[in-house]
């Protein structure tokens, strides 16, 4: 994706997640299985690389979530991206019960090894022990407690709600250790710190949404006009400098007097990206990233 009025780097790295990412450091030495939670808009922003050199060797499942929001046949391609880079991978909708059935078998199988290496030294019985990790505002907490079918961590619509781990028992067979969600201190890569904010895994207080919103007007203008006309109307698809305004205007977005309000408008097109309510929808294509390593290297 594009970027041209928002070069500058978005970084967001509280203290809490410097400590957090010591002690996952240790808690990895216990783990067999690190269950990954990546936002299905955006596989490869919402990803953090130090979890693949934190987790090296160790068995890896990722999970698309949030994929009921993201576009259908972007997600069979991510799928098989990650796929061939050697993880298993599911696409889920963290608050669907039935898809917490095919997690547990896909656990099953990534740590089929590990349970047979178990049985041969003697062991019987010992649970699997999977970390849930991830960025923050993925849907970790949302998961674990439709996982569990209890709730057992905390959830929120922002970033930073988990501050602690937490070891969870599931079952006799698995136990999961929460963690909470870490960005890395810099992305090298200003587009990224871009489509964190788009999702919301960025704290909007130190962004500037009417520029981000701009941003994302522009990407749904050249990759998804049908959703910006359905939503909007016929006259939110055109040049970039118009589309905001063009929201503002659909919908009623004003200030006193009648001048448009492109705050307003910016907070309207973002809080319904977020919430799916302009379709569904990608901003990421596997195609971008084909030299990136296997995440179980």
């Amino acid at each position: 994706m594009e970027q041209n009025t928002a070069k500058s780097s978005i970084n967001w790295y509280p203290g809490h997640m410097t400590k957090a990412k010591r002690a996952m450091l240790e808690d990895i030495k216990l783990i067999d299985l690190v269950i990954e939670l990546v936002d299905a808009r955006i596989p490869m922003s919402s990803r953090n690389p130090d979890i693949d050199r934190m987790a090296a060797g160790k068995a890896r499942l990722i999970l698309l979530n949030k994929s009921d929001l993201a576009d259908g046949a972007k997600n069979a391609e991510w799928v098989k991206y990650f796929t061939e880079k050697g993880a298993h991978v599911l696409k889920i909708d963290s608050r669907n019960k039935a898809d917490m059935k095919a997690v547990s078998a896909v656990i099953a199988e990534a740590c089929k090894e590990k349970k047979e290496r178990d049985r041969k030294r003697g062991i019987i019985n010992r649970p699997v022990r999977a970390m849930v990790a991830g960025i923050p505002n993925v849907g970790k907490s949302t998961f674990i407690n439709s996982f569990a079918g209890r709730v057992c961590a905390k959830t929120g619509n922002k970033p930073g709600v988990t501050k602690g781990k937490q070891w969870i028992r599931l079952n006799k067979d698995v136990e999961l250790l929460d963690t909470p969600g870490i960005l890395w201190p810099k992305f090298d890569d200003a587009a990224v710190g871009i489509h964190l904010a788009f999702i919301g895994s960025v704290n909007d207080n130190i962004i500037d949404l009417t520029q981000l919103a701009a941003e994302l007007a522009e990407f749904l203008n050249r990759e998804y006009p049908k959703a910006l006309s359905e939503r909007y109307g016929e006259a939110a698809v055109g040049d970039k400098a118009g589309l905001l305004g063009a929201i503002a205007k659909a919908r009623g977005c004003l200030k006193k007097g009648g001048e448009l309000d492109y705050d307003k408008a910016a907070v309207m097109l973002l809080e319904d990206f977020r919430s799916g309510k302009l379709g569904r929808i990608t901003i990421e294509a596997p195609e971008d990233y084909e030299k990136e390593a296997n995440v179980c290297d």
